[in-house]
């Protein structure tokens, strides 16, 4: 009697245990399948995602470096990466900077200059854990909060 009661305890919690994982898994709000969107992403969706606060720029002079106003993501950090706008659509890479975390007024300095009456986008990307900012391989930074991409356009002037 005690070893059928142990197996069917056993069974049991077991089957429990699975049912809580994958209702903790299949809500939605704490885990995501998808790490990586598209890289060509409109701006009105992207637009979206910058009222998340994860990144915030402000519209500025051209040249050869870019400001940011802050980054609110927590260590291990994120690659801030400035990107041209081919009409609606990310192109671009013009330069990139890491983030260890939450920072205000940081720069990022472009292989190539913006140029005035412009608009750019500033995203960020997640390390693939080589500490070398690489498009390809690197993340998209997803907000949790709004499950889209961190990124916020700005416009610059003479």
């Amino acid at each position: 009697m005690t070893k059928s009661f142990s197996l069917y305890s056993f069974v049991a919690g077991t089957m429990l245990g699975m049912l809580l994982a994958g209702a903790w898994f299949l809500d939605g709000t704490s885990f995501s399948l998808f790490s990586q969107l598209p890289q060509n992403i409109s701006a009105n969706e992207s637009q979206q995602s910058s009222e998340s606060g994860a990144v915030s720029v402000a519209n500025q002079p051209a040249g050869s470096a870019v400001a940011i106003e802050s980054v609110t993501v927590p260590p291990p950090g994120v690659w801030i990466a400035v990107r041209e706008m081919n009409g609606d659509m990310l192109g671009n890479v013009l330069g990139a900077a890491r983030a260890t975390g939450p920072r205000s007024q940081f720069t990022v300095s472009l292989l190539r200059a913006t140029e005035p009456g412009l608009t750019y986008a500033v995203e960020l990307y997640r390390d693939d854990g080589d500490n070398v900012f690489d498009l390809s391989s690197d993340s998209v930074y997803i907000d949790f909060m709004t499950s889209r991409p961190a990124i916020a356009h700005f416009t610059t002037t003479d």
